[in-house]
Formats: structure tokens, sequence, C-alpha cells
């Protein structure tokens, strides 16, 4: 059974200590990414910013909770060596865990939709995670409900980190997405737009950066049937325990079109190559601006690189 977010195991990691478990290995680089001002694209929209999250290692937003997951799960003895990880994921958090796994000593299982960009899945792949492909008209969700039998098949065998329910999730970017977007600003941000899918990078920088009068933009498909991989339109989905919608100042909605619009435009007139969550955020931020001015910072998770077999580069 699944844990509500009041009963899953506080996180009890500081990046201090992160960083003292992560010494010598390219978990060094996980985070302290990028934060670009956006010119031709504002078009005298204001001043928006990026934060280009797929300069982390493993090129996603998905690296910071991925290896607090894994961490916090080390250190209450969960991954003790005899147990695979396993993970539900559209693909980002999936080449992530992978990644981290191959650093740490870690099996990983993965449980995909199998409409999930070729890209992600030979990523996760060569670092060496095992998929099990579930069907794409079932997305996430189906994904998720094959991650639960499996654990309930087998629970000896797999440690299921859920990062649908996961504290580390948002907890990871409480202590790092939102200090870094504070200081790279000089606390300047006044407001932060960011996609929705599991939701914990808005609800983790969000906890950082409202108590200091930033205001929170989620940003969520338009529709059921959308193309942005990696966002929920929650209405239509199993809803991730971690979400709290009040938690959220503002909540927009983006097309897949004017998204993938947005990532093409970010790629030919800033030479920024982004995925179309990215494109979602940068969309919605230019809105926010226009009609609220400040500065404003869009998350961009990833690379449009895993996304050239799609038809966002066609």
């Amino acid at each position: 059974m699944v844990m509500s977010p009041s009963a899953a195991p506080a996180v009890t990691l500081v990046p201090e200590r992160v960083r003292d478990l992560v010494r010598g290995t390219i978990l060094e680089r996980v985070g302290d990414t990028p934060l670009l001002r956006l010119r031709r694209v504002v078009a005298g929209r204001g001043e928006v910013w990026v934060k280009v999250e797929g300069r982390n290692p493993g090129g996603s937003v998905k690296d910071r909770a991925a290896l607090w997951m894994v961490l916090e799960s080390e250190q209450r003895g969960e991954l003790d060596g005899t147990r695979r990880i396993l993970e539900a994921t559209s693909g980002n958090m999936g080449v992530a865990l992978a990644m981290v796994g191959a650093v740490r000593g870690h099996e990983v299982t993965l449980c995909m939709p199998d409409r999930v960009s070729l890209e992600r899945r030979r990523m996760a792949a060569a670092f060496g995670a095992e998929i099990v492909p579930t069907d794409p008209l079932d997305g996430t969700d189906g994904a998720i409900l094959e991650a639960r039998r499996l654990k309930a098949t087998d629970p000896h065998r797999y440690v299921y980190l859920d990062q649908y329910s996961n504290a580390a999730n948002p907890g990871a970017h409480q202590a790092t997405t939102g200090p870094e977007l504070w200081a790279q600003t000089a606390g300047r941000v006044t407001q932060l737009v960011a996609g929705v899918g599991t939701s914990g990078t808005v609800l983790g920088a969000g906890a950082f950066l409202r108590p200091r009068g930033v205001r929170v933009v989620g940003v969520q498909p338009d529709d059921a049937l959308h193309g942005l991989e990696g966002l929920k339109h929650m209405a239509s989905v199993m809803r991730p325990p971690i979400w709290d919608p009040s938690a959220v100042d503002e909540h927009a909605i983006a097309s897949t079109a004017e998204s993938v619009e947005m990532a093409r435009r970010l790629a030919r007139e800033e030479g920024i190559f982004c995925g179309p969550s990215g494109g979602a955020a940068v969309a919605v931020a230019l809105g926010v601006a226009e009609r609220d001015g400040g500065v404003v910072v869009a998350l961009l998770p990833d690379g449009g690189e895993r996304y050239l077999s799609t038809a966002l580069w066609e």
C-alpha cells in the first residue's frame, strides 16, 4: 500500500551530508545548474530567467530527487545490497535512478510506459537498468500499478522508492533547488514557474521560496490527451500523494502545441535546447511576466536531445 504523505518517513538528510556521501563521484555534479536570462523570446515582456536542469549529470531535474531518495533509503537500511531499486517513471526519473544506482552499486528495475522516447529508454538501459514496459495507453498510472504489483509479488526483492509519495522528492528541491534560485538571483526572484508532474519540484522549491515572498505558479497540460511527457493533467490521472494544490499560488495550463513551439523557439532564438515541458514553463512564464512584471524564473526540467526521435524535432 502506498503511504500517505503524513505516513511517509521524514527526510533526515541535509546537503552537507549528501555532499559527504557522494564526494569524488559524478554525483557531486548534481545541482548547481545554470540560471540564464532570456533575451530574444521575451520581446519586452519583462525579466524572465530559466533554470537549466538539463545540465545535471543525468540530464534532468530528476537527478536531484533520485539522489536524495536513494541516499535516504540507504540511511534507513532498506537498500542494503540485497534488494533492487524499483520505480515507476515516465522517463527522466528512470534515467536518474539508473545513473545513481550504477554509482551506488544498486540494481534498478523501471516500470515505464512503452511510449517513452527511445532516447530515455536507451539511456536508462545504458546505465544498467532493467526496463519493464507497460501499456502506453495507460500512461504513468499503468506503470505505477505494475510497480505496485511487482513489489507485492516479491517484496523481499525490491525497494519501491515511489517518487509520487516519497518525501525525499520535494525534500531534495527544498534543500537545493530553492536555495540555488534565491542565491543566483541575489534574492530578486519574484515568481517561480514550474511544471507539475510528481509535483516534487514545484512543492519543494516553493516550500523554500514562498516564505521569502516568491509567488509559485504550477503548470499542467490543458487536456488529458496531451503530449507533454513528465507533466500530469491532475484531473484525469491518479493523484500523487505528495501533491498539495494549496502549496501553489497559481495553477496555469499550457497546450502541447504552444509548449512544443516554445521549445523550438528557445533552441533557435536563445540557443537553449530543452524538452516540451520546459517549453510549457516558459510559455506560461512569459505571460506571467507581461501581466505582473518582476523577476520570473521558469524551470526547464531536461534537454531536448532526449526527444530527437519524437515529433518535437520533426
